[in-house]
């Protein structure tokens, strides 16, 4: 079984980056969608999607900035940091089928709330910039190395 292990603050150094790869699937639309309520045709029609400026159906643009979400939750600082903000900036689409890449980098450390900012960017499998910006996260404190959790096993009904 893999281990999924975090990165404390004192551990933590400016310049220390790591990535995370995730593949969009029309799962994790239609599973966006649900659970955040934006039923956006843009997402979800393929005839009215076909008609937009992109020509087809593409993610969630904060689905793209989730995958930032579990690239500080499972790399870097890992398991037990707090997620504190977030700017985004969309630059294109991205669409099902595609891999994005995340990569995190610190920039910043703060000692009196043992918070780190991190640089991060969002790249596609053309390694083309989908998305930018920055995260505060609070580190966590104390070191873990805990068993990897199972993803879960969930559907869409029609």
């Amino acid at each position: 079984m893999s281990q999924l292990s975090n990165f404390t603050y004192d551990e933590i150094t400016i310049g220390q980056s790591a990535s995370y790869a995730k593949t969009v699937r029309e799962l994790d639309i239609q599973l966006f969608a649900a659970a955040s309520g934006d039923i956006n045709p843009l997402h979800l029609d393929e005839a009215f999607a076909a008609n937009s400026r992109f020509g087809q159906r593409i993610a969630h643009g904060m689905l793209t900035a989730s995958f930032i979400s579990a690239a500080l939750a499972m790399k870097l600082p890992g398991p037990g940091c707090i997620f504190m903000e977030q700017t985004v900036k969309f630059r294109l689409p991205v669409c099902i089928g595609d891999t994005v890449r995340v990569e995190l980098e610190v920039t910043e450390k703060q000692d009196r709330r043992k918070s780190v900012t991190l640089d991060c960017k969002v790249y596609n499998q053309q390694d083309k910039l989908v998305l930018t910006g920055t995260s505060v996260v609070i580190a966590p404190s104390e070191k873990l190395a805990l068993p990897m959790p199972a993803t879960p096993d969930v559907g869409v009904l029609s």
